[in-house]
Protein backbone atom coordinates (compact mmCIF):
# COMPACT_ATOMS: atom_id res chain seq x y z
CA UNK A 1 0.00 0.00 0.00
CA UNK A 2 1.14 3.91 -0.90
CA UNK A 3 0.73 6.83 1.26
CA UNK A 4 0.56 10.31 1.00
CA UNK A 5 1.24 12.56 4.08
CA UNK A 6 1.62 15.93 2.22
CA UNK A 7 -1.74 16.87 3.12
CA UNK A 8 -2.02 18.56 6.42
CA UNK A 9 -5.28 18.73 8.42
CA UNK A 10 -7.65 21.33 7.23
CA UNK A 11 -10.10 23.02 8.86
CA UNK A 12 -12.80 23.06 6.40
CA UNK A 13 -12.98 20.51 3.37
CA UNK A 14 -15.07 21.53 -0.01
CA UNK A 15 -16.62 18.56 -1.79
CA UNK A 16 -17.73 20.07 -5.19
CA UNK A 17 -20.36 19.36 -7.62
CA UNK A 18 -20.90 15.98 -6.45
CA UNK A 19 -24.10 13.48 -6.69
CA UNK A 20 -24.86 13.94 -2.85
CA UNK A 21 -27.34 10.90 -1.70
CA UNK A 22 -29.61 13.07 0.95
CA UNK A 23 -31.20 11.18 3.92
CA UNK A 24 -34.40 11.23 2.62
CA UNK A 25 -33.00 9.22 -0.47
CA UNK A 26 -33.27 12.00 -3.26
CA UNK A 27 -29.64 13.03 -5.24
CA UNK A 28 -28.82 16.49 -5.58
CA UNK A 29 -25.61 17.92 -7.46
CA UNK A 30 -23.66 20.16 -5.50
CA UNK A 31 -21.39 21.16 -2.51
CA UNK A 32 -20.67 19.74 0.71
CA UNK A 33 -18.64 21.81 3.18
CA UNK A 34 -17.20 20.48 6.33
CA UNK A 35 -15.36 22.49 9.53
CA UNK A 36 -13.21 20.33 11.82
CA UNK A 37 -15.08 17.38 12.06
CA UNK A 38 -18.33 18.28 10.74
CA UNK A 39 -20.95 19.09 8.29
CA UNK A 40 -21.59 22.60 8.54
CA UNK A 41 -23.30 23.27 4.88
CA UNK A 42 -24.80 21.48 2.24
CA UNK A 43 -26.02 23.17 -1.27
CA UNK A 44 -25.78 23.48 -4.75
CA UNK A 45 -23.19 25.76 -4.77
CA UNK A 46 -21.11 27.15 -1.68
CA UNK A 47 -18.70 30.07 -1.34
CA UNK A 48 -15.95 29.15 0.79
CA UNK A 49 -14.64 32.41 2.60
CA UNK A 50 -11.85 30.66 5.03
CA UNK A 51 -8.35 28.32 3.89
CA UNK A 52 -9.89 25.44 2.82
CA UNK A 53 -9.44 22.25 0.77
CA UNK A 54 -11.36 21.68 -2.10
CA UNK A 55 -11.97 18.37 -3.80
CA UNK A 56 -13.59 18.49 -7.30
CA UNK A 57 -16.41 15.40 -7.20
CA UNK A 58 -17.92 16.16 -10.58
CA UNK A 59 -18.88 13.11 -12.02
CA UNK A 60 -19.03 10.93 -8.37
CA UNK A 61 -21.48 10.16 -5.92
CA UNK A 62 -20.77 10.72 -2.52
CA UNK A 63 -21.81 8.98 0.31
CA UNK A 64 -21.87 8.73 4.13
CA UNK A 65 -19.57 6.31 5.51
CA UNK A 66 -19.93 2.77 5.78
CA UNK A 67 -20.17 1.54 9.55
CA UNK A 68 -19.72 -2.41 9.13
CA UNK A 69 -21.00 -3.52 12.52
CA UNK A 70 -19.29 -6.95 12.81
CA UNK A 71 -15.47 -7.51 11.77
CA UNK A 72 -12.40 -9.17 13.45
CA UNK A 73 -9.55 -7.56 13.13
CA UNK A 74 -7.27 -9.84 15.31
CA UNK A 75 -5.40 -8.07 17.48
CA UNK A 76 -4.23 -8.23 20.34
CA UNK A 77 -2.41 -11.79 19.62
CA UNK A 78 -3.50 -13.24 16.36
CA UNK A 79 -1.51 -10.02 13.87
CA UNK A 80 0.10 -12.80 11.94
CA UNK A 81 -3.58 -12.51 9.82
CA UNK A 82 -4.50 -8.86 10.74
CA UNK A 83 -3.67 -6.01 12.91
CA UNK A 84 -5.55 -2.66 13.82
CA UNK A 85 -3.58 -0.86 11.79
CA UNK A 86 -3.93 -2.86 8.09
CA UNK A 87 -7.55 -2.83 8.61
CA UNK A 88 -8.31 0.28 9.10
CA UNK A 89 -6.17 1.11 6.23
CA UNK A 90 -8.17 -2.00 4.36
CA UNK A 91 -11.32 -0.09 6.09
CA UNK A 92 -10.20 3.34 4.44
CA UNK A 93 -9.97 1.98 0.86
CA UNK A 94 -13.47 -0.04 1.50
CA UNK A 95 -15.07 3.33 2.24
CA UNK A 96 -15.56 1.78 6.12
CA UNK A 97 -15.18 4.64 8.26
CA UNK A 98 -16.42 3.30 11.91
CA UNK A 99 -16.36 -0.25 12.77
CA UNK A 100 -17.60 -2.70 15.39
CA UNK A 101 -15.15 -5.29 16.41
CA UNK A 102 -15.41 -8.70 18.23
CA UNK A 103 -13.91 -10.28 21.30
CA UNK A 104 -12.29 -12.91 20.17
CA UNK A 105 -8.54 -11.75 20.49
CA UNK A 106 -6.02 -13.16 22.51
CA UNK A 107 -6.23 -12.53 25.45
CA UNK A 108 -10.36 -12.45 25.05
CA UNK A 109 -11.63 -8.87 25.60
CA UNK A 110 -14.39 -9.81 28.57
CA UNK A 111 -13.44 -7.46 31.11
CA UNK A 112 -12.34 -3.60 31.26
CA UNK A 113 -8.86 -4.20 31.06
CA UNK A 114 -9.00 -6.00 28.05
CA UNK A 115 -11.08 -3.44 26.79
CA UNK A 116 -8.99 -0.75 27.41
CA UNK A 117 -6.22 -2.46 25.87
CA UNK A 118 -7.69 -2.28 22.83
CA UNK A 119 -8.70 1.19 22.85
CA UNK A 120 -5.84 2.32 23.65
CA UNK A 121 -4.25 0.66 20.80
CA UNK A 122 -6.77 1.51 18.12
CA UNK A 123 -6.58 5.56 19.26
CA UNK A 124 -2.83 5.14 18.17
CA UNK A 125 -3.34 2.78 15.20
CA UNK A 126 -6.81 2.99 13.43
CA UNK A 127 -6.97 5.37 10.54
CA UNK A 128 -11.10 4.84 10.81
CA UNK A 129 -13.52 5.19 13.96
CA UNK A 130 -13.98 2.53 15.99
CA UNK A 131 -16.04 0.20 18.84
CA UNK A 132 -16.16 -2.76 20.76
CA UNK A 133 -18.02 -5.72 21.69
CA UNK A 134 -17.60 -7.37 25.15
CA UNK A 135 -17.72 -11.41 24.91
CA UNK A 136 -19.69 -13.31 27.35
CA UNK A 137 -18.06 -16.37 28.97
CA UNK A 138 -20.02 -18.46 31.87
CA UNK A 139 -18.62 -16.28 34.74
CA UNK A 140 -18.27 -12.47 33.53
CA UNK A 141 -21.82 -11.41 34.14
CA UNK A 142 -20.95 -8.20 36.50
CA UNK A 143 -18.30 -7.32 33.42
CA UNK A 144 -21.16 -7.56 31.05
CA UNK A 145 -22.98 -4.62 32.99
CA UNK A 146 -19.88 -2.52 33.68
CA UNK A 147 -17.59 -2.18 30.83
CA UNK A 148 -17.76 0.88 29.38
CA UNK A 149 -17.99 2.13 26.71
CA UNK A 150 -18.43 -1.05 24.56
CA UNK A 151 -21.43 -1.01 21.36
CA UNK A 152 -22.86 -4.50 23.31
CA UNK A 153 -22.34 -8.14 24.29
CA UNK A 154 -21.15 -10.90 21.65
CA UNK A 155 -22.37 -14.10 22.89
CA UNK A 156 -21.11 -17.03 20.72
CA UNK A 157 -24.03 -19.98 20.72
CA UNK A 158 -22.09 -22.01 18.45
CA UNK A 159 -18.83 -22.48 16.10
CA UNK A 160 -16.41 -21.33 19.06
CA UNK A 161 -14.54 -23.79 21.40
CA UNK A 162 -12.89 -22.16 24.95
CA UNK A 163 -14.53 -19.73 27.54
CA UNK A 164 -16.68 -17.76 24.96
CA UNK A 165 -18.95 -20.78 23.85
CA UNK A 166 -21.86 -20.51 25.29
CA UNK A 167 -24.30 -23.11 24.67
CA UNK A 168 -26.48 -23.41 27.94
CA UNK A 169 -29.27 -22.62 27.96
CA UNK A 170 -29.61 -21.65 31.95
CA UNK A 171 -26.11 -19.37 31.45
CA UNK A 172 -28.08 -17.39 28.08
CA UNK A 173 -31.34 -17.22 30.26
CA UNK A 174 -29.18 -15.53 33.07
CA UNK A 175 -27.12 -12.83 30.78
CA UNK A 176 -30.62 -12.34 29.10
CA UNK A 177 -32.08 -11.84 32.69
CA UNK A 178 -29.59 -9.12 33.61
CA UNK A 179 -29.05 -5.70 32.10
CA UNK A 180 -29.91 -4.37 29.73
CA UNK A 181 -27.04 -3.82 27.14
CA UNK A 182 -27.86 -4.66 23.53
CA UNK A 183 -26.78 -8.41 23.12
CA UNK A 184 -25.62 -9.64 19.55
CA UNK A 185 -25.64 -13.61 19.23
CA UNK A 186 -23.64 -15.96 17.00
CA UNK A 187 -26.90 -18.44 15.98
CA UNK A 188 -25.55 -22.19 15.58
CA UNK A 189 -26.22 -24.93 17.89
CA UNK A 190 -23.02 -26.53 19.21
CA UNK A 191 -24.92 -29.95 20.19
CA UNK A 192 -26.41 -30.18 17.13
CA UNK A 193 -23.11 -29.03 15.42
CA UNK A 194 -21.38 -31.91 17.73
CA UNK A 195 -23.33 -34.41 16.23
CA UNK A 196 -22.93 -33.54 12.51
CA UNK A 197 -19.53 -33.43 13.15
CA UNK A 198 -19.63 -37.11 14.05
CA UNK A 199 -21.82 -38.03 11.11
CA UNK A 200 -20.22 -36.64 8.30
CA UNK A 201 -16.34 -37.56 10.17
CA UNK A 202 -13.63 -38.21 7.61
CA UNK A 203 -14.72 -35.86 4.78
CA UNK A 204 -12.43 -33.73 3.24
CA UNK A 205 -14.38 -31.91 0.48
CA UNK A 206 -14.65 -28.39 2.01
CA UNK A 207 -18.48 -27.99 0.91
CA UNK A 208 -19.08 -30.79 3.79
CA UNK A 209 -18.61 -27.42 5.91
CA UNK A 210 -22.64 -26.61 4.96
CA UNK A 211 -23.94 -29.77 5.54
CA UNK A 212 -22.36 -30.06 8.92
CA UNK A 213 -23.25 -26.41 10.28
CA UNK A 214 -26.83 -27.16 8.66
CA UNK A 215 -29.91 -24.65 8.21
CA UNK A 216 -31.50 -25.93 11.17
CA UNK A 217 -28.25 -25.36 13.54
CA UNK A 218 -28.74 -22.00 12.76
CA UNK A 219 -32.70 -22.22 13.01
CA UNK A 220 -32.24 -23.89 16.37
CA UNK A 221 -30.26 -21.41 17.93
CA UNK A 222 -31.85 -18.05 16.55
CA UNK A 223 -35.70 -19.95 17.99
CA UNK A 224 -33.49 -20.07 21.40
CA UNK A 225 -32.62 -16.53 21.49
CA UNK A 226 -35.77 -15.12 20.23
CA UNK A 227 -37.42 -17.03 22.79
CA UNK A 228 -34.87 -15.64 25.79
CA UNK A 229 -35.29 -11.98 24.25
CA UNK A 230 -39.05 -12.20 24.39
CA UNK A 231 -39.06 -13.59 28.04
CA UNK A 232 -37.13 -10.67 29.01
CA UNK A 233 -37.90 -7.97 26.21
CA UNK A 234 -34.36 -7.88 26.17
CA UNK A 235 -32.66 -6.03 22.83
CA UNK A 236 -31.51 -8.78 20.37
CA UNK A 237 -29.01 -8.80 17.46
CA UNK A 238 -28.42 -11.34 15.67
CA UNK A 239 -25.36 -11.66 13.55
CA UNK A 240 -24.57 -12.54 9.96
CA UNK A 241 -28.66 -14.47 9.19
CA UNK A 242 -27.50 -16.65 6.46
CA UNK A 243 -30.54 -18.83 5.97
CA UNK A 244 -34.40 -19.16 4.48
CA UNK A 245 -35.60 -20.49 7.58
CA UNK A 246 -34.20 -18.23 10.00
CA UNK A 247 -35.81 -14.64 7.48
CA UNK A 248 -39.05 -16.81 7.63
CA UNK A 249 -38.92 -16.66 11.47
CA UNK A 250 -38.38 -13.44 12.17
CA UNK A 251 -40.62 -12.59 9.09
CA UNK A 252 -43.80 -13.86 11.64
CA UNK A 253 -42.00 -13.25 14.83
CA UNK A 254 -40.05 -10.27 15.23
CA UNK A 255 -40.42 -8.11 18.29
CA UNK A 256 -39.52 -3.80 17.55
CA UNK A 257 -36.31 -4.67 19.94
CA UNK A 258 -34.60 -7.51 17.83
CA UNK A 259 -32.68 -6.50 14.60
CA UNK A 260 -30.97 -8.59 12.22
CA UNK A 261 -28.18 -8.53 9.34
CA UNK A 262 -26.64 -10.17 6.65
CA UNK A 263 -23.07 -10.13 4.95
CA UNK A 264 -22.68 -9.72 1.48
CA UNK A 265 -21.20 -13.50 1.19
CA UNK A 266 -24.53 -15.00 2.16
CA UNK A 267 -26.55 -12.53 -0.33
CA UNK A 268 -23.81 -13.28 -3.45
CA UNK A 269 -21.94 -16.53 -2.67
CA UNK A 270 -23.50 -20.30 -2.51
CA UNK A 271 -22.28 -23.18 -1.99
CA UNK A 272 -21.33 -23.35 -6.06
CA UNK A 273 -18.69 -21.23 -4.30
CA UNK A 274 -16.75 -24.85 -2.34
CA UNK A 275 -16.10 -25.81 -6.38
CA UNK A 276 -14.16 -22.64 -7.58
CA UNK A 277 -12.29 -21.52 -4.60
CA UNK A 278 -12.63 -24.65 -2.03
CA UNK A 279 -11.44 -23.21 1.16
CA UNK A 280 -11.63 -19.63 0.75
CA UNK A 281 -15.24 -20.25 0.70
CA UNK A 282 -15.58 -21.11 4.16
CA UNK A 283 -17.01 -19.53 6.85
CA UNK A 284 -19.51 -19.50 10.17
CA UNK A 285 -22.47 -20.02 9.40
CA UNK A 286 -21.51 -20.95 6.17
CA UNK A 287 -22.38 -20.48 2.66
CA UNK A 288 -25.77 -22.03 1.79
CA UNK A 289 -28.15 -22.32 -1.49
CA UNK A 290 -29.13 -20.35 -4.05
CA UNK A 291 -32.89 -20.75 -2.62
CA UNK A 292 -31.88 -19.04 0.71
CA UNK A 293 -29.75 -15.94 -1.21
CA UNK A 294 -33.15 -15.26 -2.99
CA UNK A 295 -34.76 -15.43 0.56
CA UNK A 296 -32.47 -13.39 2.12
CA UNK A 297 -32.65 -10.68 -0.60
CA UNK A 298 -36.37 -10.31 -0.08
CA UNK A 299 -36.00 -10.45 3.86
CA UNK A 300 -33.38 -7.39 3.47
CA UNK A 301 -35.90 -5.46 0.77
CA UNK A 302 -38.55 -6.06 3.49
CA UNK A 303 -37.16 -4.91 6.49
CA UNK A 304 -36.77 -8.32 8.01
CA UNK A 305 -33.15 -8.17 8.00
CA UNK A 306 -31.89 -4.67 9.21
CA UNK A 307 -28.76 -4.07 7.53
CA UNK A 308 -25.51 -5.25 6.03
CA UNK A 309 -22.02 -6.13 8.16
CA UNK A 310 -19.10 -8.14 6.42
CA UNK A 311 -17.98 -10.50 9.51
CA UNK A 312 -14.40 -9.60 8.24
CA UNK A 313 -12.43 -12.43 9.56
CA UNK A 314 -8.97 -12.93 7.98
CA UNK A 315 -6.96 -16.09 7.82
CA UNK A 316 -3.52 -16.51 6.34
CA UNK A 317 -3.43 -18.81 2.70
CA UNK A 318 -1.39 -20.79 4.31
CA UNK A 319 -3.95 -21.59 6.98
CA UNK A 320 -6.83 -21.76 4.29
CA UNK A 321 -4.55 -24.54 2.50
CA UNK A 322 -4.84 -26.81 5.08
CA UNK A 323 -6.83 -29.85 3.98
CA UNK A 324 -10.80 -29.59 5.51
CA UNK A 325 -12.03 -29.56 8.65
CA UNK A 326 -8.06 -28.09 9.79
CA UNK A 327 -8.85 -25.04 8.01
CA UNK A 328 -10.35 -22.27 9.74
CA UNK A 329 -13.44 -20.19 8.83
CA UNK A 330 -13.59 -17.02 7.77
CA UNK A 331 -13.18 -14.64 5.01
CA UNK A 332 -11.75 -10.82 4.61
CA UNK A 333 -14.74 -8.12 3.74
CA UNK A 334 -13.64 -4.35 4.80
CA UNK A 335 -12.59 -3.76 1.22
CA UNK A 336 -15.13 -4.98 -1.27
CA UNK A 337 -18.82 -4.53 1.02
CA UNK A 338 -19.48 -1.44 -0.51
CA UNK A 339 -18.13 -2.26 -4.34
CA UNK A 340 -20.13 -5.33 -4.30
CA UNK A 341 -23.63 -4.03 -2.85
CA UNK A 342 -22.71 -0.63 -5.14
CA UNK A 343 -22.77 -3.28 -8.19
CA UNK A 344 -26.06 -5.18 -6.96
CA UNK A 345 -27.65 -1.86 -6.96
CA UNK A 346 -26.04 -0.94 -10.64
CA UNK A 347 -28.22 -4.30 -11.85
CA UNK A 348 -31.27 -3.54 -10.35
CA UNK A 349 -31.10 -6.08 -7.23
CA UNK A 350 -31.39 -2.90 -4.83
CA UNK A 351 -30.85 1.26 -5.12
CA UNK A 352 -28.51 3.25 -4.14
CA UNK A 353 -30.50 4.72 -1.13
CA UNK A 354 -31.30 1.48 0.61
CA UNK A 355 -27.50 0.32 0.00
CA UNK A 356 -26.68 3.96 2.46
CA UNK A 357 -29.86 2.63 4.68
CA UNK A 358 -28.56 -0.89 5.11
CA UNK A 359 -24.85 -0.17 5.70
CA UNK A 360 -24.66 3.37 7.01
CA UNK A 361 -28.34 4.56 8.31
CA UNK A 362 -29.51 1.33 10.15
CA UNK A 363 -26.52 0.50 11.58
CA UNK A 364 -26.08 4.48 13.34
CA UNK A 365 -29.43 3.83 14.73
CA UNK A 366 -29.36 -0.10 15.80
CA UNK A 367 -26.06 0.92 17.66
CA UNK A 368 -27.12 4.17 19.09
CA UNK A 369 -24.14 5.67 17.27
CA UNK A 370 -24.60 9.62 17.38
CA UNK A 371 -24.31 12.05 14.45
CA UNK A 372 -23.10 9.11 12.12
CA UNK A 373 -24.83 7.43 8.94
CA UNK A 374 -26.23 10.30 7.08
CA UNK A 375 -25.12 13.73 4.70
CA UNK A 376 -26.75 16.15 6.90
CA UNK A 377 -25.64 19.20 8.30
CA UNK A 378 -24.41 18.67 12.07
CA UNK A 379 -23.50 15.21 11.75
CA UNK A 380 -19.79 13.88 12.05
CA UNK A 381 -17.89 14.75 8.77
CA UNK A 382 -17.52 10.71 7.53
CA UNK A 383 -17.77 10.80 4.00
CA UNK A 384 -16.79 8.65 0.84
CA UNK A 385 -16.93 9.58 -2.89
CA UNK A 386 -17.41 6.61 -4.98
CA UNK A 387 -17.53 5.82 -8.71
CA UNK A 388 -20.50 4.66 -10.29
CA UNK A 389 -19.35 4.76 -13.65
CA UNK A 390 -16.12 2.67 -14.02
CA UNK A 391 -15.95 -0.99 -13.60
CA UNK A 392 -12.31 -2.47 -12.05
CA UNK A 393 -11.64 -6.08 -10.46
CA UNK A 394 -11.17 -7.28 -7.28
CA UNK A 395 -7.09 -8.17 -7.56
CA UNK A 396 -5.09 -9.48 -4.96
CA UNK A 397 -1.87 -7.22 -5.27
CA UNK A 398 -4.58 -4.25 -5.12
CA UNK A 399 -5.57 -5.72 -1.52
CA UNK A 400 -4.59 -3.79 1.71
CA UNK A 401 -5.99 -6.05 4.16
CA UNK A 402 -2.75 -8.06 5.94
CA UNK A 403 -4.63 -11.63 4.76
CA UNK A 404 -3.98 -10.25 1.41
CA UNK A 405 -6.71 -12.31 -0.46
CA UNK A 406 -10.05 -11.83 -1.12
CA UNK A 407 -13.17 -14.73 -2.60
CA UNK A 408 -14.69 -11.97 -4.90
CA UNK A 409 -10.87 -12.20 -6.50
CA UNK A 410 -11.54 -11.54 -10.61
CA UNK A 411 -14.97 -10.08 -9.61
CA UNK A 412 -15.48 -6.78 -11.82
CA UNK A 413 -17.10 -4.28 -9.76
CA UNK A 414 -18.18 -0.52 -9.65
CA UNK A 415 -18.25 1.85 -6.73
CA UNK A 416 -14.73 1.60 -5.48
CA UNK A 417 -14.12 5.07 -3.57
CA UNK A 418 -12.22 7.22 -4.50
CA UNK A 419 -11.53 10.08 -1.47
CA UNK A 420 -12.39 8.19 2.00
CA UNK A 421 -12.89 11.59 4.64
CA UNK A 422 -12.89 10.34 8.00
CA UNK A 423 -14.05 13.29 10.92
CA UNK A 424 -13.32 15.96 8.01
CA UNK A 425 -9.86 14.59 7.22
CA UNK A 426 -8.86 12.55 4.36
CA UNK A 427 -7.39 9.10 5.01
CA UNK A 428 -7.78 8.03 1.22
CA UNK A 429 -7.29 9.38 -1.86
CA UNK A 430 -6.89 7.53 -5.47
CA UNK A 431 -5.22 4.41 -3.89
CA UNK A 432 -2.98 6.32 -1.34
CA UNK A 433 -3.30 6.27 2.13
CA UNK A 434 -2.63 9.30 4.71
CA UNK A 435 -1.53 7.30 7.35
CA UNK A 436 -1.18 9.67 10.42
CA UNK A 437 -5.07 10.46 10.57
CA UNK A 438 -6.62 8.45 13.47
CA UNK A 439 -9.77 7.83 13.92
CA UNK A 440 -11.84 8.08 17.56
CA UNK A 441 -13.75 6.18 19.82
CA UNK A 442 -17.14 5.50 18.84
CA UNK A 443 -20.10 6.60 21.48
CA UNK A 444 -22.66 4.54 22.04
CA UNK A 445 -26.44 5.46 23.14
Amino acid sequence: MSAFNSMSSPTSLLIRRASIILPNGEMMVGDVLTRDSTIVEISPQIEANSPTMEIDAEGLTLLPGVIDPQVHFREPGLEHKENLFTASCACAKGGVTSFLEMPNTRPLTTNQQTLDDKLQRASQKCLVNYGFFIGATSDNLPDLLSCTPTCGIKIFMGSMHGQLLINSEALLDQIFATGKRLIAVHAEDQERINQRRQEFAGITDPAVHSQIQDNQAALLATQLALKLSKKYQRRLHILHMSTAEEAELLRHDKPSWVTAEVTPQHLLLDTSAYAKIGTLAQMNPPLRTLHDREVLWQALHDGVIDFIATDHAPHTLEEKAQQYPNSPSGMPGVETSLALMLTAAMEGKCTIHQVVNWMSTAVAKSYQIPNKGAIAVGYDADLIIVDLKNYRPVLREELFTKCGWSPFEGWNLTGWVQTTIVGGQIVYHQGKLCTYVRGKALQFG
